[in-house]
């Protein structure tokens, strides 16, 4: 078996692993909740309406304060959304697999033995990977 077929038969065990499948229903359940929805709508016509706002000649420190406001109220609604919640869940435990399989095959391509290559953990500079900020 060549390096490509193995990659797809890993893409495949992926797709078979319990975190994948979490994730994949947390997504569907986000797309399928209409009030989650709704809130992403309004966000980002509030984001749209303050962009215009800053970018208007008179601008009214009040209202941008007020629509900045209404903003970050919107974003914390969507963020507190327990499907939200679910899938930013889901989606962090399939990150950190994932970013062990790819520093698996990085420190085998670097030349590291792959059946002693462990998983790194906290900041290493490169945010592709990262859950967050602590």
């Amino acid at each position: 078996m060549d390096i490509i077929a193995m990659a797809r038969e890993l893409g495949k065990e992926i797709q078979k692993d319990e975190r994948y499948q979490r994730y994949v229903a947390a997504r569907e359940a986000n797309d399928n909740d209409q009030t989650l929805q709704d809130l992403i709508e309004k966000f980002n016509l509030k984001r749209v309406e303050l962009s215009s706002a800053i970018n208007s000649e008179d601008r009214d420190v009040d209202k941008l304060t007020q629509l900045d406001k209404e903003l970050k109220d919107l974003y914390q609604d969507i963020m507190n959304n327990d499907n939200m919640l679910a899938f930013n869940a889901a989606k962090a435990e399939l990150d950190d697999v994932v970013s062990f399989v790819n520093q698996i095959v990085m420190g085998s391509v670097n030349g590291e033995n792959p059946d002693l290559i462990e998983k790194q953990v906290g900041c290493g500079g490169n945010c592709a990977s990262c859950g967050g900020c602590h």
